[in-house]
């Protein structure tokens, strides 16, 4: 992405002063010399939609469901492909398909708990099961000892709670003898039922997509995946738009749609840390082999989720986090201790992303991010802090207060000179004694009160 430069600011007068007594340990050299920095515009946020589409700007965190058959065995959620698994042995998986204990509301009561506002869930994933009363395919949750609607019971709880649905459709898909497996990434051999012919298949896509757009009331979000075939359709995104006009859809389909999916903390941006040009939803799993349930599963820690979402949040992006409920249809405890300790992590820090922009061009340091609410600066110590203090360089005006609000304690403030600023011989706004071994996994966020543009002027002082 582009390069980026940095406002500079400072006051001759405050060059060489120590306003603090408390110039401990800094952060180290934050960036390039005072010098070197030259004032900017901010960089442009991604475009709105200005139409029904806009809740996706407001409703930015949202909760992301793999479930299907593969949750079963407990393997991955590419189980059949992963382990070659021929079609025929798989399907009979369908006849121990009875999640007797799933209950929608219980998602998305931890979807709540989380800090989360919708929810995404895997319609059909690659194996081609459905988790709907499609009368396209027989291999769906119909025809199984469950025999109910899962999509239908998720989308009625939705709707009564005022949660916007988004579903996921694979165009890959294992079990329809008409798409063209022929063993590439994320598809099975050629199997002995095969009839590939992909112009027919395309036509059940389209009447399983009219089934999800018409069947379930409102749907706000539409994210396809695994177009192996790179086939480029328009008018297939076009139905969509026609009959959920409020749907925002992913670039993962026939055409470039709404928003980017950077997947895993995979982002072809680099260490350009300025808002995303390109509309932008990150995903990510809570465990690290797999989407789907998995018995032994490896989980990230809380600090690299925190990390992530604060990375990717701060920075203009709405963010999924993904978790993959048992067989039973309940969420295992681990993931949702996962999701529950990220809740009160978003209750604290929330309104650094509520209402804000990305401000990170206000300061050299690219250890931090900035947003900003008016004359209100946020830090979000989104990498692991190196002391406990953090350089702000080249801002250089002192804040009314300063607030951690992970905790809700003042934080120690000083402008002054450190040693590794003498090249400019100016005063730089530092934060100080900074909690980072008490938060060692976790996100801080400190907010900056100022009584006027914290990008101008400046003012002697310590707090």
């Amino acid at each position: 992405m582009r390069r980026r430069d940095f406002l500079k600011t400072g006051s001759a007068a405050l060059a060489g002063a120590a306003v603090s007594s408390r110039a401990g340990a800094a952060r180290g050299d934050a960036g390039p010399p005072a010098a070197a920095v030259r004032q900017t515009a901010p960089a442009a946020l991604a475009p709105r939609f200005g139409d029904g589409r806009d809740w996706w700007f407001q409703k930015r965190f949202g909760l992301f469901v793999h479930w299907g058959l593969y949750a079963i065995n407990g393997f991955h959620e590419q189980e059949q492909w992963r382990r070659r698994v021929p079609r025929r042995e798989y399907a009979q998986l369908a006849a121990q398909w009875n999640p007797v204990a799933f209950d929608p509301d219980e998602w998305l009561d931890l979807m709540r708990d989380a800090g989360m506002s919708y929810v995404c869930v895997t319609a059909k994933h690659h194996d081609g099961f459905c988790l709907w009363d499609t009368k396209l395919t027989p291999f769906n949750t119909m025809n199984t000892p469950f025999g109910r609607d899962i999509l239908r019971m998720l989308a009625d709880a939705c709707h009564r709670r005022g949660v916007p649905l988004c579903v996921y459709y694979s165009i890959a898909d294992w079990n329809h003898p008409n798409y063209p497996n022929r063993g590439r990434h994320h598809e099975l051999p050629p199997q002995a039922q095969d009839q590939p012919d992909f112009s027919r298949y395309l036509e059940f896509v389209r009447g399983q997509v009219r089934e999800l757009c018409t069947d379930y009331g409102a749907i706000s979000g539409f994210w396809w995946d695994m177009n192996v075939e790179q086939h480029a359709d328009p008018s297939m995104n076009a139905m969509i738009r026609r009959l959920q006009p409020s749907a925002v859809i992913n670039d993962r389909g026939f055409d470039p749609g709404d928003f980017g999916t950077p997947e895993r903390d995979v982002d072809a941006a680099g260490e350009d840390l300025g808002p995303f040009s390109k509309r932008t939803e990150a995903c990510q799993s809570v465990g690290v082999e797999s989407w789907g349930y998995r018995r032994d599963e490896s989980y990230y820690t809380d600090r690299h989720l925190l990390r992530s979402i604060d990375t990717y949040r701060a920075r203009d992006a709405n963010y999924l986090l993904n978790v993959g409920p048992k067989p039973d249809g309940t969420i295992p405890a681990v993931p949702a201790g996962i999701l529950r300790r990220i809740g009160r992590w978003c209750a604290a820090v929330g309104e650094s992303f509520d209402g804000t922009h990305p401000a990170s061009d206000l300061t050299a340091n690219r250890s931090v991010l900035l947003t900003r609410k008016g004359h209100t600066l946020y830090v979000h110590l989104h990498r692991d802090p190196v002391s406990d203090s953090v350089k702000l360089k080249p801002l250089a005006r002192a804040p009314k207060r300063a607030t951690l609000l992970n905790t809700g304690r003042p934080v120690a403030w000083a402008l002054d000179m450190a040693p590794s600023d003498h090249a400019e011989q100016a005063a730089y706004l530092r934060l100080t004694g900074l909690p980072a071994n008490e938060f060692a996994n976790s996100v801080m966020v400190v907010r900056l009160d100022f009584d006027g543009d914290p990008s101008s002027g400046a003012r002697a002082g310590s707090g």
